[in-house]
């Protein structure tokens, strides 16, 4: 199924999560540093939703409170939620 969140706080505009059985299988970031938001992806994708909330949570970028890995993770605790 895929999901989308509307970050907050951060470049990025979106993100579509695509998950199946727990498992992320893709993550594309609306806007953001591309190369950046590509390797997230592809970092990612196979991993477990907990894993990827474990390795992402509270990752700042620069002076801002939250980072496009960080809404990541909030975006997988709320689906999280649905499932």
């Amino acid at each position: 199924m895929t999901y989308t969140y509307k970050t907050q706080g951060v470049c990025a505009r979106a993100i579509e999560i695509e998950i199946e059985d727990e498992i992320v299988k893709g993550a594309k970031f609306n806007g953001g540093c591309n190369g950046n938001l590509q390797g997230i992806n592809k970092l990612v994708s196979g991993m477990k939703i907990d894993d990827v909330i474990a390795r992402l949570e509270g990752i700042k970028c620069g002076y801002k409170d939250t980072s496009c890995p960080d809404q990541l993770a909030t975006a997988l605790k709320k689906i999280k939620e649905e499932l």
